[in-house]
């Protein structure tokens, strides 16, 4: 992030990145693409080697595994290993994009996040014309783990700061701590630390062949007990290294440090990969004691209940005339079939991955009044859920991967009106998601408000169809 980077603005990438790499877990070698994608998409995963298959959100919702690193899947498409790539993408603000790669888990590189953010730096990151809404948490969020003695809390903040602390009972180690005042400083002070396991993890996992892909060069081994010669001359034929030692400080001889806390600080990496899993941008402090992958996932789902919970209650969308828009109407009749008459969809002031406010005026002279109550011109109700719909239409297409679609509505469903929507009055349209995507099939509440108050809402269902 350089120092012009808008923070309250979603980007993407310049252009495509490639990269190629081994599996950490699998072994298998790897060809992934990371492709630019429009405001509101997010970050999305494609399996190109399994046709078919749908993207995967970078989504808690998705995560099947947090044994070995954090694993998402739908159906048979399976992605591992992800936290030092999203730990990159967060750290660089990059907000849109589509991961596609011809394999199960993300390239481990050298254990750290600092390769892929040389090649974000590479391609570039671009503002977009969409505004971040962030979300700041109101109140303390806890959670506890008294088994593995993980604590974990969000705390009120202004910014996005994380503060970890690692305590293994081991004399190499120690207690360590690490902290990232702002995420502007993820590039320097946190992406080039790599991951570690201790000498037994190490046996353990090459007595099951389970870390296919790994590499003396990889990672950090901290060696917690007294090892023989013919340990060593095993770890020799593995890693194909002539010599291979103990340090005084109880590390392997494959690596120095790059910072004394470097464990600490690649906790605190991992964390930052994980907590994007929330779906949400945050403003808050987090102070971890003891994470790991699966309190980490844990704790991200348990800050998503809590927006998913509390964010009605100060999400009254307010409209400024003055402010640009996001997406005018050259925009909106790119993306959907609709026209005059019947397009109810003025303008488009704010789009993320999971929720999407557009505006309509509603004036005297629309064609619906010359025949409903004309003496008394109230605008219909159907009229009101098109205008939804239309607006909904716009966000699943936004959510899908560079292509032309159509949205067709399947089912609406508790369906209220609790106020007049007459001439005059500015209809506030949103529509947010109530859960994934999947299978181009969208659930989605909508609302409409005048005047800060609910005129309309509903549920809604749709499908969305790619036109060929």
């Amino acid at each position: 992030m350089d120092v012009n980077f808008n923070p309250d603005k979603q980007h993407t990438l310049a252009k495509a990145i490639t990269i190629s790499g081994t599996g950490l877990h699998t072994g298998v070698l790897v060809d992934m693409k990371l492709n630019p994608a429009h405001p509101g998409f997010g970050i999305q995963f494609q399996r190109t080697d399994l046709p078919g298959a749908s993207a995967i959100k970078a989504d808690c919702d998705f995560v099947t595994d947090t044994s070995r690193g954090t694993t998402l899947q739908i159906g048979e498409a399976k992605v591992s290993t992800i936290e030092h790539l999203l730990a990159a993408l967060t750290g660089m603000g990059v907000d849109n994009v589509l991961i596609e790669l011809n394999g199960p888990e993300i390239p481990i590189m050298d254990g750290s996040s600092q390769p892929f953010i040389a090649h974000i730096e590479e391609a570039g990151v671009i503002e977009q014309e969409a505004a971040k809404a962030w979300y700041s948490i109101e109140e303390n969020i806890y959670y506890f783990d008294e088994e593995k003695r993980v604590e974990m809390t969000a705390l009120p903040s202004t910014n996005y700061r994380i503060t970890t602390l690692i305590d293994f009972n081991s004399p190499v180690l120690g207690t360590q701590h690490a902290g990232l005042k702002n995420m502007h400083d993820f590039k320097t002070e946190i992406a080039p630390c790599r991951t570690f396991c201790f000498l037994h993890e190490l046996e353990m996992l090459l007595d099951n062949n389970l870390i296919k892909g790994g590499d003396i060069n990889n990672a950090i081994v901290i060696v917690d007990k007294v090892i023989g010669d013919a340990e060593l001359k095993r770890l020799q034929k593995v890693f194909k290294r002539d010599k291979i030692e103990v340090k005084s400080e109880g590390y392997l001889n494959n690596l120095e440090l790059r910072f004394p806390n470097e464990p600490a600080r690649h906790k605190l990496l991992d964390i930052v990969g994980d907590l994007t899993l929330v779906g949400y941008p945050l403003k808050a402090n987090i102070i971890a004691n003891r994470p790991g992958h699966s309190s980490n996932v844990a704790f991200a789902k348990k800050i998503k209940q809590y927006i998913r919970k509390n964010k009605h209650l100060k999400d009254v969308p307010v409209y400024d005339a003055a402010q640009p828009a996001v997406f005018g109407l050259d925009y909106i009749e790119k993306t959907l079939p609709h026209r005059f008459p019947f397009l109810l969809v003025d303008k488009i002031i704010e789009l993320t991955d999971t929720r999407i406010i557009g505006i309509k005026n509603v004036t005297f002279n629309e064609w619906f009044f010359q025949g409903h109550f004309p003496n008394n011109p109230v605008m219909p109700g159907v009229l009101q859920i098109e205008a939804l719909a239309q607006t909904g239409g716009i966000l699943c297409i936004n959510a899908m991967p560079e292509g032309k679609y159509d949205t067709y509505f399947l089912k609406i469903d508790n369906c209220k009106f609790k106020q007049k929507v007459v001439p005059g009055d500015t209809m506030v349209l949103k529509m947010e998601l109530n859960g994934p995507i999947r299978r181009g099939i969208c659930d989605m509440k909508g609302t409409v408000y005048v005047a800060g108050k609910v005129a309309t809402e509903a549920n809604l269902v749709a499908q969305l169809v790619k036109v060929d």
